[in-house]
């Protein structure tokens, strides 16, 4: 979460006192293996790799100072670049570095978060203009099911909203991670949402897509589809997936079979998966992208007749 104002405020205020407090300590013993992995461009270039031993004194930041050359700012809390890709401005846009744990968006520092075993941390340059927040991410499948989030235990609701066999596909999935499903909706569930988008779009975290990335963090939206246009009928769904590039512009309308994986979180609550298309179909399409194959280091996909495509799109895409 580097690279925005606030991230640098809290840096300035508590950067030196993390990294005084850090300096000195030994290493501590083994808490468990940690997995990293860095990117740039929302992940569609790989950086590094690495997987490790934790010890009980390692951070985020201590973590990844271990496996790569990094360079820090404000007392250590910001990090300016890692393995010499830094923070920039290209055309007007601005480049910095953000992290997720276990593909949750971190709202603190670097410096502050503690590890304890098992995570999956991932740090990715990419061009933050259309939005400064991407609170929940796919990328790090199987996490947040096996791990939870933020300290919170990993209780997991599959939620099927007219999805027919889609639902079972997704549960399928998760369990097939050794995730536990339970069952209903409990508090503090991290919730999967299967279905159409027409019966998804009135859950609150869900309609967020329709705020644009700024307010969920999903480079996609479902536009109506336009009456009498081919391939358009009631069977067909009324929707249309549209993929966004990293402006928030549109730069792709998928066909009316394509799927979305997403991830969104609304205030401070548990992340929501959305598992949903135009059609049930769609729906099919995009339960069956639920695997580390079709969803590693990605944002969100799109997922249509068998390929999957990276959101957001790059520029000029069509």
């Amino acid at each position: 979460m580097s690279g925005r104002g606030t991230a640098v405020a809290i840096a300035l205020l508590f950067g030196a006192a993390l990294a005084a407090a850090g300096c000195g300590l030994g290493p501590g013993s083994g808490v468990g293996t940690v997995d990293l992995t860095v990117t740039r461009e929302f992940g569609a270039v790989k950086v590094s790799e690495a997987s490790g031993e934790a010890n009980e004194s390692d951070t985020v930041m201590r973590f990844l100072e271990g496996k790569d050359e990094i360079q820090t700012r404000y007392g250590g809390g910001y990090v300016k670049s890692i393995d010499g890709v830094e923070e920039s401005e290209r055309g007007g846009h601005p480049y910095d570095w953000f992290f997720y744990v276990d593909g949750v968006e971190s709202p603190i520092g670097a410096a502050e978060v503690s590890l304890h075993g098992g995570e999956r941390i991932w740090w990715d340059m990419h061009d933050w203009s259309a939005t400064e927040q991407v609170p929940a991410v796919v990328g790090s499948w199987p996490a947040p099911f096996t791990t939870g989030w933020e300290g919170h235990k990993p209780v997991v609701a599959v939620e099927c909203r007219g999805g027919g066999a889609a639902c079972a596909t997704a549960r399928g999935a998760l369990e097939g991670e050794g995730v536990k499903v339970a069952a209903g909706s409990p508090k503090g569930a991290i919730r999967v949402l299967v279905g159409p988008w027409s019966a998804l779009r009135s859950d609150s975290a869900a309609a967020l897509i329709e705020r644009g990335p700024a307010e969920s963090g999903v480079y996609a939206e479902f536009a109506p589809a336009v009456a009498g246009a081919a391939g358009v009928s009631g069977s067909r769904g009324s929707w249309r997936l549209v993929g966004l590039d990293e402006n928030g512009s549109k730069a792709r309308t998928f066909g009316p079979e394509a799927g979305l994986v997403a991830a969104t979180r609304r205030y401070e609550g548990p992340p929501v998966w959305l598992v949903t298309g135009a059609t049930v179909g769609a729906v099919r399409a995009a339960a069956a992208a639920l695997d580390t194959t079709d969803l590693r280091d990605h944002y969100a996909v799109a997922s249509e007749t068998g390929a999957v495509t990276p959101l957001p799109l790059r520029s000029g895409t069509r």
